[in-house]
């Protein structure tokens, strides 16, 4: 008996999407002037990042691949997938957002902090999630955050035993955020 749920369909991806715009947008205006950046973590945060980037109008717009920098890598096969990191600007002194889909341990957003300091050293950095999910291992919270599912609301609380994938298009056939048990088998897309 599958026991997946739909919490988010395309309407309320782009709803949250929106919001998610509204809230980086409030939290930089007094920023206004100095030049920003989204990056996008790869492979969910970078296509979040180039639909906020259409309506926030940034600098610059990049994605970045922690692959190499994750504390997991050994466990996540013996040959993981590398891709491109794409930041075709100076990181020295840029207001950065970094863009993820879904922020549980913090252990990603870890990485993608490591590997941007390796490309420079920014002004400062932001963090904006599309979910925020609890299960927190590392100190990290977002800055801006569309859906929180961290269980300070009964209605959206979402068990340890649970996972929350986020489908996003061109990736994926449809928008939506789905909440499925880590032993339910497959990616089936709602």
């Amino acid at each position: 008996m599958s026991v997946m749920r739909v919490i988010a369909d395309a309407d309320k991806v782009k709803s949250l999407s929106d919001e998610l715009c509204r809230s980086i947008a409030q939290g930089l205006s007094p920023k206004s002037g100095q030049p920003w950046a989204l990056v996008g973590l790869r492979s969910r945060g970078d296509l979040l990042a180039q639909r906020l980037a259409k309506t926030l109008k940034p600098e610059h717009v990049g994605s970045i691949d922690i692959t190499l920098y994750r504390d997991d890598l050994s466990e996540i096969g013996s040959q993981p997938l590398v891709r491109t990191t794409e930041i075709d600007f100076a990181i020295d002194g840029l207001n950065v957002v970094l863009v993820d889909d879904v922020l549980m341990t913090g252990r990603s957003i870890r990485a993608a902090m490591q590997s941007l300091i390796d490309l420079g050293r920014p002004r400062r950095v932001w963090l904006a999630v599309l979910v925020d999910r609890g299960g927190r291992e590392l100190p990290i919270s977002p800055d801006f955050a569309a859906l929180d599912l961290t269980g300070k609301s009964r209605r959206n609380a979402v068990g340890e035993d649970e996972l929350v994938e986020v489908y996003l298009e061109p990736a994926d056939p449809c928008d939506a955020i789905v909440v499925r048990n880590r032993t339910e088998q497959g990616n089936a897309i709602p």
